[in-house]
């Protein structure tokens, strides 16, 4: 998929999030996520603030709040946020916007909206739908960046192939199911795994742990 194609699957993906969160019950919007140590209000905050970021100085007082460490930084910034009741109103007013905090690309916003998306919905039984060419697009991007995910060396020893699209990358036992599945597996996700077969499945599961 093109720049154009992944902006306007980000925007898609944003306002199915907020219809989402449109109709939750509080405790919804407490229920844990997929995203470990995130409750589905902490992920929405952080699809909210995405599309506005905080100034320099904001964020390097919050990386030295953090102690430096990356992923705290963005939960505890998510957390800080998740108090705001408008949250799915945010992500709504701004889905279209294509501004990036300074330390990511489209790429990034990319597979973050599509698995945040899942992060907030699989776990309340609701379903968002990402076609199999944007899981795809965003499955290889995962897989060849290293960090944070380190797909490549963390899930090594595995031949990942999607049922549901002409894709498949690594080397190795073969593991077959669905590309968004396949997606939320190399980003950390474990409940996916239920979701895939084939002989690799047992060394994913090893993998994951």
């Amino acid at each position: 998929m093109d720049r154009e194609q992944q902006w306007q699957v980000i925007e898609q993906q944003r306002r199915a999030v907020a219809d989402l969160l449109d109709d939750l019950t509080p405790a919804e919007w407490n229920a844990p996520s997929l995203c470990a140590g995130w409750r589905v209000r902490d992920v929405a905050a952080h699809l909210a603030m995405a599309p506005q970021p905080p100034g320099a100085a904001a964020m390097a007082w919050m990386g030295i709040r953090a102690g430096g460490r990356f992923h705290r930084m963005n939960h505890d910034a998510a957390v800080r946020y998740s108090i705001n009741p408008e949250l799915a109103g945010e992500i709504r007013a701004h889905a279209a916007s294509r501004r990036l905090p300074a330390v990511t690309n489209y790429r990034n916003i990319f597979f973050d909206v599509i698995v945040h998306a899942q992060d907030i919905a699989r776990p309340l039984d609701r379903a968002i739908e990402v076609t199999p060419r944007a899981a795809a697009t965003a499955a290889q991007r995962v897989w060849t960046m290293g960090w944070p995910f380190w797909a490549k060396h963390r899930l090594r020893g595995v031949h990942f192939v999607a049922d549901d699209i002409e894709w498949s990358t690594g080397a190795g036992v073969p593991v077959h199911g669905p590309v968004l599945d396949l997606l939320l597996v190399m980003t950390g996700r474990s409940v996916a795994v239920a979701n895939l077969r084939g002989p690799g499945v047992e060394a994913l599961t090893h993998s994951l742990r």
